[in-house]
């Protein structure tokens, strides 16, 4: 683990996947998921090449099939530190061999942890370094603790999104995402947690009004998470787990049946050749 600190936060950085994996406040108390693998082992995975699933787990470029498991590689790959500062580390992924056998681009990936007081700043770069358009998907994935460690009981804890939510919801269905959509369980800008939103998998918002939201009990020390690039998210829990997922998305899984070129697939990014694409995410612990 690569750790890093300010006066109100320490995280610790796993360099396998470059995966936030704890987050304290100055108390010592962890803010990130206890990562049981009776439920799941995750805790702040990076989604890179794609987000979500394949339908098959292959994608179609120029005619040619090629496998990709859910989520992609980055995660399950060492990346290299390249830069480390006593509040900041910078980790690098870069193509080889493997990567280009499910993936045939060379690209680097760069993910940038910074702390300033109380607040965690994320920002991933992609660059493409190929000589032809690369299409890319990025997500995060962190699992924060439900409970948040202040005495607060899990049921009291929420969601409160910056701006009322009145889209409907996707859904993973048999096969992909399904073609319908589902009510909202958001009352205005308030979604109450609880295990059985989630017993059918991840709440999906491809409409997505607001660009941060609070996480915690309302009586009690909070998390901000902000996501200001996009208006795709995805909300996750194992029902009975110690965790809540926050993740915002460029990208989304393939909707059930598809068969097309990826270029054709939702949620795409195309990076010109030398191009760099930037995305980031911050989280505030508010007390």
């Amino acid at each position: 683990m690569i750790e890093i600190a300010s006066a109100r936060l320490t995280a610790a950085i796993n360099p396998h996947g470059a995966e936030l994996s704890s987050l304290r406040d100055p108390a010592g108390r962890e803010l990130m998921t206890d990562g049981d693998p009776a439920f799941w082992s995750g805790r702040a995975p990076l989604l890179f090449p794609i987000v979500g699933r394949l339908v098959g787990d292959r994608y179609r470029l120029d005619g040619q099939d090629y496998s990709l498991p859910q989520h992609g590689f980055a995660r399950r790959r060492d990346f290299a530190l390249a830069e480390q500062g006593a509040d900041r580390v910078t980790f690098r992924l870069e193509d080889d061999a493997e990567t280009r056998a499910a993936y045939p681009f060379a690209f680097t990936l760069d993910a940038t942890y910074r702390l300033d007081d109380s607040t965690l700043w994320i920002e991933i770069a992609v660059t493409n370094r190929d000589t032809r358009d690369m299409p890319a998907s990025f997500g995060f994935h962190p699992a924060f603790a439900w409970p948040l460690p202040y005495g607060r009981a899990r049921a009291d804890h929420r969601i409160l999104f910056d701006e009322p939510e009145f889209s409907l919801l996707r859904y993973i269905g048999e096969g992909g995402i399904a073609p319908d959509r589902r009510t909202s369980p958001v009352e205005g800008q308030k979604l109450p947690l609880s295990d059985d939103l989630f017993t059918a998998d991840a709440l999906i918002w491809d409409q997505l009004a607001s660009r941060g939201l609070l996480y915690g009990a309302e009586d009690g020390p909070q998390l901000h998470i902000r996501f200001p690039d996009t208006g795709l998210l995805g909300i996750w829990t194992k029902p009975g787990a110690r965790f809540v997922c926050v993740e915002p998305w460029w990208g989304i899984a393939d909707p059930a049946g598809f068969d097309g070129e990826i270029w054709d697939k939702s949620g795409i990014q195309r990076l010109a050749p030398g191009e760099t694409r930037r995305f980031g995410m911050d989280v505030t612990l508010i007390d």
